[in-house]
């Protein structure tokens, strides 16, 4: 027997996810999250970010031939 699938939930209120909002339930949602990420309260993890003035190091590829 297989199992019925279970309906994806919103990241935000839990409810069942829309398609049209995928993978939010409502705009509502879709919106608070965007707020989320451009409030800096979301961050992807990386490298510090460099001084002003500095340049990114450049790799050497000199050594593959």
């Amino acid at each position: 027997m297989t199992k019925p699938k279970k309906a994806k939930a919103c990241p935000i209120c839990r409810q069942p996810m829309e398609e049209r909002y995928k993978p939010f339930c409502s705009k509502r949602c879709a919106d608070v999250d965007l707020g989320r990420w451009l409030g800096e309260r979301y961050v992807v993890p990386g490298d510090a970010p460099l001084e002003p003035g500095e340049e990114a190091a450049i790799p050497d590829d000199s050594d593959e031939a």
